[in-house]
């Protein structure tokens, strides 16, 4: 399985592109920004993009998908709970600086429990709310990745101080959703390096007694 990681836009959004070597379909998760250097790895490794994920709506991990989906076609997926904060993008971007981004219809209403699948690789769609009420993370138990969004960092968690946000919601995310997976799985933040779930049981300051 191909999978890069690259940083977009100026909040370094971590935007995760997997591939199947044998069929060249691919899955983009979070194409915040940068969507010609995102197309250009496409391109480099011959793949063309079946789903579109977006684990929350802030504008660093969506503000790419309108132009993503017009260059490739596949369908975004995004929790409904976070179509308020997309229909108010355009504050976002001005709390930043940052120009208007193009919008895109969500085509599903990605949901706890479904399944996207990459030639034989499942993509288990967590919702794992707090950081925004439509957070999502997605488990790759293949891949043993977990591709985290803003809910867990590396000895950290998801701010919750924004519209949406709840404290208490995103360590019952956390507790219920993510630290049952195994400890060695590589969690792919957001923003910022890797981590394990193993060593943010033993080390995250804000997990310890949950």
């Amino acid at each position: 399985m191909i999978h890069e990681v690259i940083p977009v836009g100026p909040l370094q959004c971590n935007c995760s592109i997997f591939g199947d070597e044998t069929t060249h379909e691919a899955i983009v998760i979070d194409p915040g920004d940068n969507i010609p250097q995102i197309l250009a790895i496409l391109t480099k490794h011959a793949l063309k993009v079946k789903d579109i994920i977006i684990t929350h709506a802030h504008i660093d991990h969506i503000g790419g998908a309108a132009k993503l989906k017009a260059a490739t076609g596949a369908p975004v997926h995004m929790n409904a709970n976070d179509a308020p904060l997309y229909a108010d993008i355009d504050t976002q971007a001005a709390w930043l600086g940052m120009d208007q981004p193009e919008r895109t219809e969500i085509d599903v209403n990605a949901q706890d429990g479904q399944t996207l699948k990459l030639a034989g690789t499942d993509f288990h769609i967590l919702h794992t709310p707090g950081h925004t009420q439509g957070s999502l993370s997605v488990w790759i138990p293949e891949e043993n990745k977990l591709i985290a969004g803003d809910t867990l960092f590396r000895d950290s968690i998801g701010r919750t101080d924004l519209p949406g946000g709840n404290t208490r919601q995103i360590l019952q995310s956390i507790h219920d959703k993510l630290l049952p997976l195994p400890e060695t799985a590589v969690v792919v933040c957001g923003h910022g390096p890797n981590t394990t779930i193993g060593r943010e049981k033993d080390r995250n300051p804000f997990l310890q007694g949950l």
